[in-house]
């Protein structure tokens, strides 16, 4: 019989968790709005992503991941040299609406792959870009724009999620 979560430690809660997260991570540039960050990890954490990768030294404000974060795998990398290092090897997936050659409704999303937010300020960077597998943006019908990066992380790990599941798949039924 399992123990309810609440009787159990948070490394004994990650242990569980463990089996059952996702192959895909996701990446932000930090940048701006420190409460962004924690509201990702909140949200990447409600997708069980294998992990974060937080790109740049700037500061992010924990209390927006509402306690989220130490379940959470953070990989904290100074600059996108260590980011890249980091993740090599894996697809590698820009979120970034001025150079998308396909949309999420059409991008492929293959095991393993690492999405890739940029910064409110500057979005992903030329070096960023370059080693991007796929750039893909989320359509839009308004005159903003772009989303909040908050917004276009959840937005993409749900396309995820709904690709997997059978209730948002017919053809996985």
């Amino acid at each position: 019989m399992k123990v309810p979560a609440f009787n159990l430690s948070t490394d004994e809660i990650r242990e569980e968790l463990a089996p059952i997260r996702h192959p895909f991570s996701i990446a932000v540039c930090r940048a701006k709005n420190p409460f962004n960050i924690g509201a990702i990890i909140r949200t990447a954490h409600s997708f069980l992503v294998r992990e974060i990768f937080l790109v740049g030294t700037e500061p992010w404000y924990e209390r927006a991941a509402m306690g989220m974060a130490k379940y959470e795998t953070i990989v904290e990398c100074p600059d996108e040299e260590a980011f890249l290092e980091a993740v090599r090897g894996r697809p590698l997936i820009g979120v970034e609406r001025d150079h998308a050659r396909t949309t999420l409704w059409e991008a492929e999303m293959p095991d393993g792959l690492v999405f890739l937010f940029g910064s409110e300020n500057d979005g992903l960077s030329d070096h960023l870009l370059a080693a991007c597998s796929q750039v893909l943006a989320i359509p839009m019908y308004g005159i903003n724009h772009s989303y909040p990066v908050a917004i276009a992380a959840g937005m993409v790990m749900c396309e995820w999620a709904r690709r997997r599941d059978p209730r948002g798949n017919p053809s996985l039924r």
